[in-house]
């Protein structure tokens, strides 16, 4: 009898002559720390996190097997370099010595190949084509000529130089495993570079590299031809597709399964994704976001499963063991993937496999990991300070001088601050206004697409309790009470309040505040306006329409407020069109009375009807009353939204340091 809850999760898989210790595969992701084509002592330590954490495997993501012809960014690694030797190995040996195996996801970005293109060299693709030329900022943030004609115009790739990308990947894999890694990924989905000649919408050859489905794999077969004469018989090659693309004019399903029967016994994993890189819709079917429901790409991979014999891997939204178990034992797939899940928390597998799943941290889908590297070239995530900052973390910190710290505020910042606090052996107390902890984001709960953000807050808040921190609730912290309990120190983390502008009727029985909302959705009529397109906003929207209001959003500013995550925005404007909510941008609300909101724009003064009026116009520090309580203490620190208001990861890992730092002096 199996002592684990979830034995099938657990269980070891051979793929080729390598046994692999679980189920749970870290997905790839690029590495983002690179210098001049190799990772930086804080990528290894990213990779290196995941493997201590219990993954079976752990894939460097975008490694580019000919930066000549097909890469992307500047801070991809390119497996064509035999300077990076060293760095490589130590990646490699990083992940292995606790237990991991280590793959290398080799691509080739073809058309989309924007950096080959930016230093002047011409893009390859199945066939001479032109796409439009609208890269203008670069992956480095540095500005790109447009094209005169506005587009990029492609080469077909002669059959040298198909000759000569089928040796590169073989020559790619070949370093790879001259520097300890010890699997292979060949990349072939998303409508990158191999994807592309799978696909029948581009590849309209007329030679044997194109047309019929046969042609259209005859380049990523003699890719793993050359993989498997460069690595060896019984070396694991584990090959990705997008099962379907989920674009209008690409494959579907029906032609994911025949692409991986006809790859089937020549690899020995299928992976199985789905979605489009260069579609905003199909490239939430590759992310999932909070309004996909969990292992939504599941279907993809099970279908394929019912055809082949060769192993197949999931991903895609997968963070709940209780859903992995099922699928691994009902036979939908045999090796379950994780990307965005295993930065919310590393030790996933782990505190899984030791039934420790209330101190799992589930990741909120909320898009703030690739937002913030998309930004900054650096990883992070909302609720774990950790993703980013690995290198901080490998080592013990030094003794810390013990302080009584007070925590004013109870949501995200002060919990995080509270917990960090109390992990280094401060006395803590945390005083809260209201009578629960979790702060202004408690309002949420109820939305059936922030479920995993509610989650947070009560594992959190649990994880106080359990860390023997003195929980005042009912309780602010004023100058008196600060003062009679004599603290060390003071973290201020009291949040802000709702903005109400100043318009004429704003304080009428039909107006209300985006938290009220939140609170009591059935305060609102059947026409709703909401002023402000701010993240809260937005996504009140949406919940409001999915309660069947009639919505409309009006922003002064002609563009809706992404706040900096551009992917989050892109998965609320799918559901914007969903729940077909009206916009009513570059518009001024003036007025507001019963029937509406009288408002003005270029065309003038015009009038909008509804029953309810919801201000999300952002939100006030709470300036005045820290400044009550900073003289308090000999330590004070101020944070979270009473400082500037912010999100959960600028909250989380602001708290987190400031409290590690504490006892130093």
């Amino acid at each position: 009898m199996s002592r684990l809850k979830y034995p099938h999760l657990f269980q070891a898989i051979r793929l080729g002559n390598t046994i692999f210790r679980n189920r749970i595969f870290a997905s790839p992701t690029g590495c983002l720390d690179v210098n001049n084509g190799v990772p930086t002592p804080a990528g290894i330590a990213f990779y290196e996190r995941k493997a201590i954490g219990g993954a079976a495997a752990v894939t460097i993501g975008d490694c580019i097997v000919d930066t000549k012809t097909g890469q992307i960014t500047s801070y991809q690694i390119g497996m064509d370099n035999p300077l990076a030797l060293p760095q490589l190995s130590s990646l490699a040996k990083a992940i292995t010595r606790h237990g991991a195996v280590a793959s290398v996801e080799l691509q080739h970005g073809g058309i989309f190949s924007h950096l080959v293109y930016e230093q002047g060299r011409p893009l390859l693709g199945p066939v001479a084509m032109k796409i439009p030329d609208d890269h203008r900022i670069n992956n480095d943030g540095h500005e790109v000529p447009v094209s005169e004609d506005g587009f990029r115009h492609i080469q077909e790739m002669s059959e040298e130089q198909i000759l000569a990308l089928i040796n590169s990947f073989g020559n790619a894999a070949r370093f790879a495993k001259q520097c300890g890694f010890g699997m292979i990924m060949i990349h072939a989905g998303h409508g990158w570079g191999l994807a592309q000649f799978l696909s029948p919408r581009l590849n309209t050859r007329k030679d044997k590299w194109g047309g019929s489905l046969e042609n259209r794999l005859r380049l990523p077969l003699a890719v793993v031809e050359a993989v498997r004469k460069a690595v060896g018989p019984s070396f694991p090659i584990e090959f990705r597709i997008s099962g379907a693309e989920a674009t209008p004019d690409g494959y579907d399903i029906d032609e994911g399964i025949r692409i991986a029967e006809m790859l089937d016994g020549k690899v020995d994993l299928i992976h199985v994704s789905a979605g489009h890189h260069e579609s905003p819709y199909a490239s939430m079917i590759t992310f999932p976001s909070m309004f996909h429901e969990e292992g939504c790409n599941v279907r993809y991979a099970a279908e394929v499963k019912k055809h082949v014999k060769t192993p197949v891997a999931t991903v895609g939204a997968l963070i709940d063991p209780a859903l992995m178990e099922e699928i691994i034992a009902s036979g939908q797939a045999d090796i379950v993937q994780m990307g965005r899940g295993l930065l919310a928390d590393p030790d996933f597998p782990h505190k899984a496999r030791m039934d420790l799943e209330e101190d799992i941290n589930y990741c909120l889908r909320c898009f703030s990991c690739l937002a913030h590297s998309t930004r900054t070239r650096k990883r992070a995530c909302a609720i774990n300070p950790e993703i980013g900052h690995e290198l901080d973390f490998q080592y013990a910190l030094p003794p810390v001088k013990k302080k009584k710290v007070l925590v004013a505020g109870g949501g995200i910042a002060g919990m995080q601050a509270a917990l960090t606090a109390a992990e280094r052996g401060h006395t803590v107390i945390l005083c809260e206004k209201s009578g629960e902890l979790g702060g202004i984001l408690n309002c949420e709960r109820q939305v059936p697409f922030k479920s995993r953000l509610a989650q947070y807050l009560r594992r959190q808040a649990q994880r106080v309790y359990n860390a023997g921190i003195e929980v005042r609730l009912n309780t602010e912290l004023t100058e008196k009470l600060a003062l009679e309990l004599a603290p060390d120190v003071i973290i201020a983390a009291i949040g802000a309040r709702p903005l109400k502008p100043p318009i004429p009727g704003i304080e009428g029985k039909n107006v209300y505040g985006a938290e009220e909302v939140y609170k009591n959705p059935d305060l609102t009529g059947r026409k709703v306006i909401i002023l402000g397109g701010g993240l809260v906003g937005t996504e009140l929207a949406i919940y409001l329409a999915s309660r069947k209001r009639e919505v409309t959003i009006m922003e002064m500013l002609p563009t809706l407020n992404d706040g900096g995550n551009m992917v989050q925005a892109n998965a609320l404007a799918i559901q914007l069109d969903r729940f077909h909510i009206r916009l009513a941008l570059g518009t001024k609300a003036v007025k507001i009375d019963e029937s509406g909101v009288t408002a003005e724009n270029n065309a003038g003064q015009l009038h909008f009807r509804a029953d309810t009026v919801i201000y999300a116009l952002g939100q006030k520090p709470l300036w005045e009353d820290c400044e009550k309580i900073r003289h308090c203490a000999p330590e004070f620190h101020q944070l979270g939204d009473c400082l500037l208001p912010n999100n959960i990861l600028q909250a989380t890992t602001a708290a987190y340091f400031t409290a590690r730092n504490i006892g130093r002096i």
